[in-house]
């Protein structure tokens, strides 16, 4: 792939995830030329790459569109992340320093805050510094690769987690008790820590979806 269909690639994709096009919504290549900048060409490699990764679905007769995820495969894709998360999380209290430990005391401090000021959108944006942050710690390429494709399909179902009602309350300690494992090079407990939070996460995409449903 050449350099402006990988940058085309990485604009749509940022666009994807950052809300400015929503599930289920079409993609028109002559919109998407304008918007991002880009040829026809690139556009379309864009969308066939990001096809490949689950963000885009591409029908015959009707183009391409941003990809829905049910709540039932949101819970399998995050049970596949779950596995990934745990396995990075053991790698990184493996591989921590003292400056990436000290990063992540931050964090979790900037994290509390935003909780206890109910600022839950800030909380949000500190949630996927934390989970970055682990995983640069970690330096597994697969799996980090493999996380990012998961967790890009998920936006959406993730940011409504992040605005339900007491969720933030929940994952906070969950959140630090994966920090203080890390900090102390424990890798088994890193784990347990991180499959729990993801459990968590799990049960609260199904109480969303009973709530919804019922």
């Amino acid at each position: 792939m050449s350099s402006d269909q990988t940058a085309a690639t990485d604009k749509l994709r940022a666009a994807i995830l950052g809300g400015q096009y929503l599930p289920g919504e079409r993609l028109v290549e002559a919109q998407l030329c304008e918007r991002l900048g880009v040829s026809r060409f690139n556009v379309r490699a864009a969308i066939s790459e990001l096809a490949a990764d689950g963000l885009v679905k591409v029908e015959r007769n009707r183009g391409a569109h941003v990809r829905k995820v049910s709540i039932d495969e949101a819970v399998e894709i995050t049970e596949v992340r779950m596995v990934l998360e745990g396995l990075v999380a053991a790698r990184a209290a493996t591989r921590v320093t003292d400056e990436q430990a000290s990063e992540l005391d931050e964090i979790g401090l900037l994290m509390r805050r935003a909780v206890n000021a109910g600022e839950f959108r800030r909380y949000s944006d500190l949630n996927s510094r934390l989970h970055g942050l682990i995983r640069g710690i970690a330096g597994h390429g697969t799996a980090d690769g493999i996380i990012e494709t998961l967790r890009g399909q998920l936006v959406r179902h993730q940011f409504m987690l992040s605005l339900h009602p007491g969720r933030p309350a929940i994952s906070l300690p969950q959140h630090e008790r994966i920090i203080q494992a890390i900090r102390e090079r424990d890798p088994k407990a890193a784990e347990h820590a991180m499959r729990d939070h993801i459990a968590s996460v799990i049960e609260a995409l199904r109480d969303m979806d009973a709530g919804e449903t019922g």
